[in-house]
């Protein structure tokens, strides 16, 4: 591996930019009730262009996990982007209360803008039993303290932190090459993403809080994955998530590390899959996600996008 990715951590690196902080996103993920099944978020300023896809889900299953008891968690989730979101104004969420059951307990949320569905989340929830277990290993990684962040990488490349990595309080670590020093050197290309990440800060208790952070967090690498695989950076890509499911298998805390093993299994279509799993530091699989992102090529002249 090469020196960037093994050098110690460079203090001289500037922080996220001001505003963006830990409270400032929780903030964001703490929905207004307008009514029993209606709620309403807003964007943070300074974010990005559209809104960010892990906000809407975090958000969405904020509204969610307000409809059902305590004791039933979030064991999986499946959505679908369906139009980009405008961080100008408020997103409308409309839960539907689909089943109430026993152990189970089904929600269905529609996110809505300017009158029209921009995303939609179906969530299940689960009473903890007893039951079978068994779980995977985890990939060898360095620990996080041994690497560099995100920001202090592409800060040492550019002289800068770009606003893609700048607007939020996750603090990623990618154990190897990121998307641009692949073009630059196509023989870093790889199937596999290793990124350790957590919230850059203490956390409440509230457990569901944690899977809500996770949620969103876990927009951020994914489709990076695909790009990785083809020695392409953002530039000259039209990307989009299209669709996300998790399934949340043991608790965890977001303000712990947490190794983020991603893996592209195929693209095609101007479409790219995506796959990862989540582990702690012990080694617990905690979390599996799996997303389709569409990747478009697109011309000099911006012909090609949607």
């Amino acid at each position: 591996m090469g020196d960037a990715q093994s050098r110690p951590t460079d203090t001289s690196a500037p922080p996220a930019r001001k505003g963006q902080s830990v409270a400032g996103l929780l903030e964001i993920l703490d929905l207004e009730r307008i009514e029993d099944n209606i709620f309403r978020g807003r964007s943070p300023d300074g974010g990005p262009q559209r809104v960010f896809g892990g906000q809407v889900a975090g958000q969405a299953l904020v509204a969610a996990g307000r409809t059902v008891p305590e004791d039933r968690r979030v064991h999986s989730l499946h959505a679908y982007f369906i139009r980009p979101g405008d961080p100008s104004v408020p997103i409308v969420y409309d839960v539907d209360r689909v089943r109430d059951g026993r152990s189970f307990t089904t929600r269905r949320v529609t996110a809505v803008q300017h009158g029209k569905a921009i995303f939609t989340l179906s969530a299940s929830f689960h009473k903890d039993e007893p039951g079978l277990e068994h779980r995977v290993g985890m990939p060898e990684a360095p620990g996080p303290e041994e690497l560099p962040s995100m920001r202090e990488r592409l800060y040492s490349a550019f002289g800068r932190v770009p606003r893609f990595a700048s607007w939020h309080p996750i603090d990623l670590r990618p154990v190897g090459p990121l998307s641009f020093e692949v073009e630059r050197d196509p023989s870093l290309s790889t199937t596999d993403n290793l990124v350790w990440l957590r919230v850059d800060g203490s956390l409440p208790d509230d457990p569901m809080l944690h899977v809500c952070l996770m949620t969103y967090a876990s927009d951020m690498t994914l489709l990076d994955t695909v790009l990785l695989r083809h020695g392409r950076t953002f530039s000259g890509i039209s990307m989009a998530s299209l669709d996300h499911a998790m399934w949340f298998h043991r608790p965890f805390r977001a303000d712990d590390w947490l190794l983020y093993a991603q893996e592209t299994p195929a693209a095609g279509g101007a479409r790219g899959l995506a796959r990862g799993q989540v582990f702690t530091r012990d080694g617990d699989l905690v979390c599996s996600v799996v997303q389709e992102g569409l990747l478009r090529v697109v011309d000099s002249d911006g012909s090609g996008e949607s």
